[in-house]
């Protein structure tokens, strides 16, 4: 009998670690379970920019973050039954960045609490660094000549490479999460897209400095072509990853940055936006105009109620699109 159970435990033993790399995941807060929380992980999408609000050291003041995570952010707006959220997101992250920077904060909070969803934007500030083009577009505004015609041929390729980033990114979670204890199964993985924040049939008394200074056919690229490719391949990433897929590409229709002319009220994104005072301070200029182009706190909320429909249904897909009363609502694919 003596021989026989040594021979067991190692029997078992093998078998775990068979079964999975860290059979023994590190210990979680004995309180884990009565503190439940959601979590966003990714780039100024999630983050709140443009939202104003922003958290203190999140503003570039003292030298902190430009991060911007504002109080105003979709995840802090969002109906969740959740103890506590958590905004890791970060203005400007592209993959890299979530995985160095932002992991290692989610795993102390899946140790302290019991992650029940992690939403996720991540992919715009990797290949197709769609920032980059919008303010190139506008400095093509100035020189008067268009900027798509550049960038279009180009843009099949930078998705394609950014697939395979953001499918790595969203496996780094699961695996972050598996460390932590967690099964796949035990809480929702969502990726989301992103909303077009211009359109080409804004007043043509906007289309300069004072609000949107881009050329009619670069906003219709990035309507017609730029965004909606970009939703696609952010869906390919989810599905290969296992995660499900919020897609935003129409969420801004009708309410996007100068479509409302003198009546900017029911505009869900920010029109061109420079901070006067952040030119005077050279730690702050290279950020003055970081805020133009990114949802407002009205389109945070809209966003944010669209998400709070989606994480309580239990379909794979869904996207979110405007309503006949005005407001953001969820539809769903099988």
């Amino acid at each position: 009998m003596r021989r026989v159970l040594p021979l067991m435990a190692i029997v078992v033993l093998t078998i775990l670690l068979v079964v999975s790399d860290h059979p023994f995941p590190p210990p979680s807060d004995p309180d884990r379970e009565s503190r439940t929380a959601v979590v966003a992980l990714g780039d100024s999408t999630l983050s709140g920019e443009g939202a104003g609000s922003y958290e203190p050291g999140t503003n570039g003041e003292d030298g902190g973050t430009w991060c911007h995570r504002s109080s105003e952010a979709s995840i802090m707006k969002a109906r969740v039954e959740a103890d506590e959220r958590f905004n890791l997101a970060c203005s400007g992250a592209n993959s890299d960045k979530l995985r160095n920077e932002q992991l290692p904060q989610l795993r102390r909070i899946a140790g302290s609490h019991r992650v029940v969803a992690l939403v996720v934007a991540i992919g715009a500030n990797d290949d197709p660094k769609f920032a980059d083009i919008l303010n190139t577009c506008v400095q093509a505004w100035g020189a008067r000549n268009d900027c798509t015609s550049k960038v279009a041929p180009e843009w099949t390729k930078r998705v394609t490479r950014m697939v395979p980033k953001v499918e790595n990114t969203l496996n780094a979670i699961r695996q972050t999460m598996r460390d932590s204890g967690y099964l796949d199964s035990s809480y929702q993985l969502v990726l989301q897209s992103y909303a077009a924040p211009v359109a080409p049939d804004m007043p043509r008394s906007l289309q300069n400095l004072s609000g949107c200074p881009l050329r009619t056919s670069d906003l219709r690229w990035v309507v017609d072509e730029g965004v909606p490719e970009l939703s696609n391949g952010l869906r390919a990433a989810a599905g290969k990853a296992g995660a499900r897929f919020l897609d935003l590409a129409r969420a801004g229709e009708g309410h996007e940055a100068c479509v409302g002319g003198s009546s900017p009220d029911d505009e869900w994104f920010t029109r061109l936006t420079l901070d006067w005072a952040g030119l005077k301070d050279d730690r702050r200029s290279a950020h003055a105009l970081q805020e133009s182009f990114h949802p407002n706190a009205r389109g945070h909320q809209q966003f944010a109620n669209c998400l709070s429909e989606f994480l309580a249904v239990d379909k794979g897909d869904g996207a979110c699109v405007p309503r006949l009363d005005g407001t953001l609502g969820l539809t769903t694919e099988n």
